[in-house]
């Protein structure tokens, strides 16, 4: 059932290069297919509809991107698909949407998603944001949903959690940026931390008020862009006076200084959720991924036109219209496009970015 004054805002800035070269510049992982028929943000927007119609969800991208985004969702309103003129992380971006809903819908309650992230059991998912629309709802608080670690994960942030909120919540001590491996193995066994999943609710006032304290010279800009929304004025404003913001993320700018406050002064509440969520970060995260559904075996994963393989185990091939054959190689990760060919081994494709930041110093556009 559709929540009253739920406003998802989904940010689908990211060019997810580490899934280069399927991934690129006008065609970033958030518009690609790598779990199923539909893309990334197209799953998005269809697990949250049932909460929040059409005309209620927002998107924040970039001007690559843009017109991917308005062809695969022609259900949105093109007017609430905005491309940011440049790129100024989390913060300025939700803090956008904030500006400009608390004017038009003062009890609007906003949902900041990612557009790349995988949800097993979508039902269990709106059941637990049901939740935490009427937690963010009920006062000067900020929820975050946090997914309780499965194992000693160095890839993902932490939240650490102090005394209960009610029946489900838990209110947050502190964030944790990523942690190396033995500071991993020792939240697991603390077993009061969980992954920061990255998905945050709040009023649209408390994140107003939010930005106004801890970033106030953004806060000045961002209204000055919200109060001509819907004008004539707003494409030219918005593209003159965002570049201004600071460039930071929501967890820097207002998550760690409230959390400094300490658990009782800070509102900000973690959300247990186990909906099977997985955020993709890697061709390694996507065969593990794709292995763990469909159960392979040898661990090989491949989209071919035809297969042979030979004591070959553990491998991620991305070959459309070839035949493959993998002979006596494990761990791998080979993607080919038209135009590129990568090559890596399965504990290295973190690395993959390096790649495209190699691209961009020798210009090399065609390939980014």
């Amino acid at each position: 059932m559709p929540k009253p004054n739920f406003y998802p805002v989904i940010l689908a800035g990211g060019r997810g290069t580490r899934f280069w070269p399927l991934s690129r510049k006008r065609r970033a992982k958030q518009l690609l297919a790598l779990d199923g028929k539909q893309t990334m943000i197209q799953q998005t927007v269809a697990r949250l509809l049932p909460l929040a119609p059409a005309k209620r969800l927002w998107i924040i991208t970039n001007g690559d991107s843009r017109p991917q985004v308005v062809r695969q969702l022609p259900r949105l309103p093109r007017h609430q698909i905005l491309a940011e003129p440049a790129g100024r992380n989390t913060a300025p971006a939700i803090g956008l949407a904030a500006f400009i809903l608390l004017d038009s819908d003062p009890d609007a309650v906003i949902g900041m998603f990612p557009s790349d992230h995988v949800i097993g059991d979508t039902k269990r998912y709106r059941a637990v944001l049901e939740q935490g629309v009427e937690l963010a709802a009920g006062g000067e608080r900020i929820v975050v949903l946090g997914i309780r670690p499965t194992r000693p994960e160095t890839g993902y942030g932490y939240i650490e959690t102090g005394s209960k909120f009610g029946n489900d919540a838990l209110r947050v001590r502190r964030f944790t940026e990523k942690p190396n491996v033995e500071r991993a193995a020792a939240f697991l066994s603390a077993g009061n931390y969980f992954w920061n999943s990255g998905m945050f609710l709040w009023s649209a006032r408390t994140l107003t008020n939010a930005i106004r304290e801890h970033l106030p010279k953004t806060a000045s800009v961002l209204e000055r862009i919200a109060v001509t929304f819907g004008t004539r004025k707003f494409a030219g404003t918005f593209r003159r006076l965002y570049p201004q913001c600071e460039n930071i993320s929501v967890d820097y700018a207002l998550l760690e200084p409230r959390s400094a406050k300490g658990e009782q002064a800070s509102n900000i509440l973690c959300l247990p959720a186990d909906f099977g969520w997985n955020d993709l970060g890697s061709w390694t995260a996507l065969h593990e991924h794709h292995a763990a559904k469909r159960q392979a075996p040898d661990g090989n994963l491949v989209s071919a036109d035809g297969l042979f393989t030979l004591s070959a185990t553990g491998n991620y091939i991305h070959a459309p219209g070839k035949f493959v054959a993998a002979v006596g190689v494990h761990n791998l990760v080979v993607v080919e496009t038209e135009d590129a060919l990568l090559i890596t081994t399965r504990e290295q494709a973190q690395d993959v970015g390096k790649v495209v930041k190699h691209l961009d110093e020798k210009k090399l556009k065609k390939l980014v």
